[in-house]
């Protein structure tokens, strides 16, 4: 299909519903790009293409992606019918025997499943090489990692092979991928979305599902459609006042917005990463709107231990809870020494100590949103560094502390996890050496609307749609 490459999702949409292109077209497209750039990329690790095909010729919802390729990560998400293994050998065979809430709102607003997105194994690392299917190659650069752990959708989607796919975040899945894959990266509100059926407040409300793609507008529309609490969910997050696609074509005002290029554990950020931030800045100024600078003074290392003993003790309770179903407990053959090592941290807590930590988060949580509360928006960097090499997160480390400690880079992702903020990556830099680089902006609880105001902006401002990464399908 000529041009497919420059649409995105509600580009592609659109062409459906004037009958422009046929949904099956779409798919056919979606799935001559898998086949030519996998091989060098390996984004895709689970091809759902005949049932993508009778899907495309029956009558689909016409929602605002109607007949639209997509693809789910390869962790959490249930697609009913499909593999998901969560890159764990544990896992091996387990097919999803219903849809995730989530999944059945993207079925009834047309997508079309073409796929399963590599990532790393239960999700716990910034990188995408896990030893069940190995690693994925960042179409800005081979050998440079694409982030993680919603890397595969992240390298795919930047790639052109499909404008969006599924991304999730529990410390900075959407945004680290995003930043290192020259993307849009959305992570919403604490309890924006319901992680129904299969978890209820995992991670105490941490963790998110949303996509990455190429344009605001997608991100605003896919949010649209992913909303909302089921009766019962643990959180209650106010309903926007109006569909915030319509946030992508209103004016946010003059807000005041609040920088930093500083990191809170006190190490350097990179002088690219800190140009990034610094440009960004003098360009929201240029757009009328008050900007100063302000340096958080949050306690990060301390933070990020206690998120470290909450999230070991969630996974080992995944891990245990399952046990019945495999049938047997987890052993070390079956998974990483990484993150066997964090299974074992979790089972050590004791109830007591758990309970402590989590009150801990939630006073953290306080922390954070206070120090940033004067501003309408505050913007930071996605990753304190440049994207990594290949081997910087290993998961064969067993020393789960030294494993932790290399997550300095995340500190502005964490930190807005354990603050339940909304906060998205924008792709406003690429480095000297071509590799893009995101810069973070930061709502206010619950405000995804003045994010999506301003990241529209941005884009008006300082397009990004047209930039082709070297390993690409092209337009």
């Amino acid at each position: 299909m000529d041009a497919y490459g420059s649409y995105d999702a509600l580009g592609l949409a659109a062409l459906v519903k004037s009958g422009e292109v046929t949904p099956l077209e779409l798919v056919e497209e979606a799935i001559s790009r898998i086949e030519a750039l996998n091989p060098r990329l390996n984004a895709v690790i689970y091809r759902n293409f005949d049932d993508a095909r009778r899907r495309a010729t029956e009558e689909l919802p016409a929602g605002p992606f109607q007949g639209v390729p997509y693809m789910i990560k390869e962790l959490a998400t249930m697609w009913e019918g499909v593999p998901q293994t969560n890159s764990s050998r544990y896992f091996k065979g387990f097919v999803a025997p219903a849809d995730s809430e989530i999944s059945a709102r993207l079925k009834r607003a047309g997508v079309i499943h073409v796929g399963n997105t590599n990532a790393p194994e239960f999700g716990w690392a910034l990188t995408t090489e896990p030893e069940m299917y190995g690693r994925t190659n960042n179409p800005w650069a081979e050998g440079i990692s694409p982030g993680g752990s919603s890397g595969g959708s992240a390298a795919a989607v930047a790639a052109r092979i499909l404008p969006i796919a599924e991304a999730s975040d529990a410390a900075g899945s959407i945004r680290g991928p995003a930043s290192q894959c020259g993307l849009v990266g959305l992570k919403p509100s604490r309890g924006r979305s319901t992680l129904a059926p299969g978890q209820a407040d995992f991670f105490y409300g941490a963790a998110h599902f949303l996509c990455v793609s190429r344009t605001v507008r997608d991100t605003a529309a896919f949010l649209d459609v992913t909303s909302g609490e089921l009766p019962g969910d643990p959180y209650n997050t106010p309903p926007p006042a109006r569909p915030w696609l319509e946030e992508t074509r209103a004016e946010p005002g003059r807000l005041r917005i609040g920088f930093t290029v500083a990191d809170p554990h006190g190490r350097p950020v990179h002088p690219e990463v800190a140009t990034a931030v610094r440009n960004t800045a003098k360009l929201l100024e240029s757009l009328g709107h008050h900007v100063e600078e302000h340096d958080m003074t949050i306690d990060a290392d301390a933070a990020w231990k206690t998120y470290n003993r909450i999230t070991a003790v969630q996974t080992a309770m995944v891990y245990d809870s399952v046990a019945p179903f495999i049938g047997h407990t987890v052993t070390p053959e079956e998974v990483s020494p990484t993150i066997f090592a964090i299974i074992e941290r979790g089972r050590s807590l004791t109830g007591v100590e758990h309970s402590t930590d989590v009150e801990q988060q939630r006073l953290f949580s306080r922390a954070i949103a206070s120090d940033i509360a004067a501003y309408d928006v505050f913007l930071a960097p996605t990753l304190t560094q440049p994207p990594r090499p290949f081997g910087f997160w290993d998961m064969s480390e067993p020393d789960i502390d030294a494993y932790n400690a290399k997550w300095t880079d995340a500190v502005y992702l964490y930190l807005f996890n354990i603050s339940g903020q909304p906060a998205m990556s924008l792709p406003m830099h690429w480095s000297a050496d071509g590799l893009p680089i995101g810069v973070q902006i930061v709502g206010r609880p619950t405000d995804e609307a003045t994010l999506i105001r301003v990241g529209a902006q941005l884009e008006a401002a300082q397009p990004w749609i047209d930039r082709l990464p070297p390993i690409c399908a092209g337009v």
